[in-house]
C-alpha cells in the first residue's frame, strides 16, 4: 500500500475531518495546526489569531484507491472557497481557506483544482496555496471530535449537512 500527505484547512477542523474520515483509501486524519510560523502552538494560541496558523487536517491516504485530485474535489465541496478567512459561523484567520502542499507534483494539481474552481464560482476563490512547513497535532480532545461527540449542539448544525453533501455528490468516494 502506497501512503501520501495531504494537507487542508476548510474552516472548524472537526467539521473538515468529519468529512475525509468517510473516504476509501484514507488510512488516517489528523487534525492540527500549519501555515504559521509559532512553533508548538496550543488551540488557545491559534485561536488569539497570532501564530499564523490555520485549523488543518492532515490526511494520510492510498493514492491507489483515492487520488489528491479526487481529495480536492472533496475538499472545495466541503467548505465555502470564496468566503476570506470564515466558514460559517467561525470567523478569523485560522478557518481561511489553505492548502498545504508536500511536493510540487501536488503543488500543480492544486493549481489546476483552483483555475477550475474560479471558472465554477461568481467570485474571487480566496483560497490559498502553501508549501507545507511543519504540521503541529492539535491536542488529542480535538481528534476525532465529532466521531467522540456526536451530540456536541456546534457540530450537530455543522457536520450532517456536509455530509449528506458528501454522499450525494461523491458517493462513489465513500468506504
Amino acid at each position: 500500500m502506497k501512503h501520501e500527505t495531504a494537507v487542508f484547512g476548510g474552516g472548524c477542523f472537526w467539521c473538515v475531518e468529519a468529512v475525509f474520515t468517510k473516504l476509501k483509501g484514507i488510512t488516517s486524519v489528523t487534525s492540527g495546526y500549519a501555515g504559521g510560523t509559532t512553533e508548538n502552538p496550543t488551540y488557545g494560541d491559534v485561536s488569539d489569531e497570532k501564530t499564523g496558523h490555520a485549523e488543518v487536517i492532515k490526511i494520510e491516504f492510498d493514492p491507489t484507491v483515492i487520488t489528491y485530485n479526487d481529495l480536492l474535489e472533496v475538499f472545495f465541496a466541503a467548505h465555502d472557497p470564496i468566503t476570506l478567512n470564515r466558514q460559517g459561523n467561525d470567523v478569523g484567520t485560522q478557518y481561511r481557506s489553505i492548502i498545504l502542499f508536500t511536493t510540487e507534483e501536488q503543488k500543480k494539481i492544486a493549481e489546476e483544482m483552483i483555475k477550475k474552481m474560479t471558472k465554477k464560482y461568481s467570485d474571487h476563490i480566496t483560497t490559498q496555496l502553501q508549501k507545507l512547513d511543519t504540521f503541529y497535532s492539535a491536542e488529542d480532545y480535538h481528534q476525532k471530535y465529532f466521531e467522540k461527540n456526536p451530540d456536541n449542539p456546534y457540530c450537530q448544525v455543522t457536520i450532517p449537512p456536509k455530509l449528506k453533501k458528501l454522499e450525494m455528490q461523491f458517493g462513489h468516494l465513500l468506504k
